[in-house]
């Protein structure tokens, strides 16, 4: 038996990869097993150094104030840049020169400069520019960087997720009558999601962590500032960096679960019935989104 892919593994190629399945854990194991060893040679599993962990005041205090704030970087940073992206990847593939050009030109600058340096910019913008209290700059700034930057690559995963389908679909389109704005709203874009939501989780993952970068430069109280604070005052540097790989770990699980349930919606959803739409029923819905109306008998003013 073959696949699109490869060929089916035959006996010895299955042996083979138990073998190597079997010596992959086995390193495993084995590295798990220095990394543990060297930790407790070094005391870092000390009872005392984990302690914190266990009462109140190391969380209210500096993990849950600093994961709120990512958290609302984050989300203001996604809320913003998802349609943003959108509306940039559809303008790169207008027909028109002098909307498909700058859109280009804006996607290849932004694309094209690390986040970090986005951020230490706008910082500088809110700076000298803005009246934007002290406090609540280091917020703008990271925002605006992660909106910049991941608008820009999400404009290109929208373009390549269009540019993916087959190309009939948009022929169809046009053959009932559809112009380019109905047939990208009604018929690519819902069938791009779908093709397109791994790539868009992927690149919310990366949103919440570079997060991380605003506390690094520009004093962000983010998840990672405030750990550094609590193992300035708890001396256990090794577990705190532990503990807040931990919550990463667990808020990107979430956002992948959630993307995975709902990409299964969405493919459920769009599953046809097999109906197969009249031309009087196009004439309607095309004459009802000009404004027309329509008798009884299914024919158009």
């Amino acid at each position: 038996m073959t696949s699109v892919l490869y060929d089916a593994p035959g006996p010895r190629a299955k042996r083979r990869n138990v073998l190597f399945s079997v010596v992959f854990f086995v390193l495993l194991a084995l590295l798990l097993w220095w990394v543990w060893q060297t930790m407790d040679d070094k005391g870092q599993l000390e009872w005392s150094l984990w302690k914190p962990f266990t009462t109140s005041e190391a969380w209210t205090t500096y993990l849950l104030p600093g994961l709120a704030d990512t958290l609302k970087a984050a989300a203001l940073s996604m809320v913003i840049a998802l349609p943003l992206g959108a509306v940039l990847g559809i303008a790169r593939m207008s027909d028109h020169r002098w909307v498909r050009i700058p859109a280009g030109a804006v996607v290849e600058f932004f694309r094209a400069i690390p986040v970090l340096l986005l951020m230490l910019f706008a910082n500088e913008f809110y700076v000298r520019s803005t009246g934007i209290p002290s406090d609540e700059r280091p917020l703008y700034a990271v925002v605006t960087g992660l909106v910049l930057y991941n608008a820009s690559v999400l404009a290109e995963i929208v373009r390549a997720g269009i540019l993916s389908l087959p190309k009939g679909q948009s022929e169809a389109a046009m053959a009932i009558g559809l112009r380019k704005s109905q047939t990208m709203t009604s018929i690519l874009l819902p069938q791009a999601v779908t093709a397109m939501l791994p790539a868009i989780v992927s690149q919310l993952v990366v949103i919440v962590k570079d997060t991380a970068l605003g506390g690094v430069m520009l004093g962000f109280t983010e998840l990672l500032n405030t750990r550094s604070t609590l193992a300035a005052n708890y001396a256990n540097v090794i577990p705190s960096f532990i503990v807040v790989a931990v919550i990463f770990i667990v808020l990107n699980f979430i956002l992948t679960s959630f993307a995975s349930w709902l990409e299964g919606r969405l493919r459920r959803s769009k599953r046809s019935t097999g109906a197969v739409l009249g031309a009087d029923k196009v004439d309607d819905l095309n004459a009802a989104e000009l404004g027309g109306g329509t008798d009884t008998g299914g024919t158009t003013h």
